[in-house]
């Protein structure tokens, strides 16, 4: 009887579990968000736009635009995969912009103290990561419009922008964590307040590899038993 009762409930934790830690990563990735906030000062200097606006991009717009596919984010998960679709996008769309910004700010500024350009690797991975996400964006159109995929398959591309995406996000959780190495960052975050800030985009980085790679291993054994 009792092992019986552990085998029911067991899925049951698990489900809470996994729920409970969704929610708690919603929360730190508002709380760093916040907390870069309150160290930047936005609007106090032009670069000040910089972190600002690339922690707005990478560490909630994004992260959010990925985990609404999350199956464990109650009520997110009752929602249909096109309106989940669409938030995705507009998600996406939101991060694009203030990334955008966010490299606009940093140029300008550079440019108008006479600095150099790209001179750390945050400078050049964060380079690189802002062209990674525009391609990515733009090469994802046919899944919002299928009209556009003129023979390719919308399965396979949907593994492709799952693939590309998670890359993306890795790329820019690591720039995050460069960026917290910066003078500016270092000068007035020092000890565990600094570990506990670079833990945040670690363990949302880890989170979304899980999501992605489980989400597409399962329906990869769907697929196999189906046949």
């Amino acid at each position: 009887m009792n092992s019986g009762k552990q085998a029911d409930s067991m899925p049951r934790i698990y489900r809470f579990s996994r729920t409970a830690f969704l929610v708690s990563l919603h929360c730190i990735c508002i709380i760093f968000t916040i907390f870069v906030t309150l160290q930047s000062r936005p609007g106090s200097s032009l670069f000040s736009w910089h972190p600002f606006l690339m922690t707005l991009a990478f560490s909630l717009f994004m992260t959010e635009a990925i985990l609404i596919f999350s199956p464990h984010g109650f009520p997110i998960q009752k929602l249909t995969y096109r309106t989940k679709s669409r938030c995705h996008w507009i998600l996406q769309g939101l991060c694009v912009s203030c990334a955008v910004l966010g490299v606009a700010a940093i140029y300008y500024n550079k440019h108008l103290n006479g600095k150099p350009h790209l001179t750390s690797w945050h400078g050049v991975l964060g380079a690189m990561t802002l062209w990674v996400v525009m391609l990515q964006s733009l090469a994802a159109l046919p899944l919002l419009y299928p009209s556009l995929a003129k023979g390719w398959s919308l399965a396979r591309l949907k593994r492709y922008h799952a693939a590309t995406g998670m890359l993306t996000y890795l790329l820019g959780s690591v720039s995050l964590v460069l960026g917290l190495t910066s003078a500016w960052f270092t000068a007035s975050v020092k000890g565990y307040a600094w570990y506990l800030a670079a833990l945040c985009p670690a363990l949302c980085a880890l989170y979304i590899i899980n999501q992605i790679t489980t989400g597409y291993t399962s329906k990869k054994t769907i697929a196999v038993k189906n046949k």
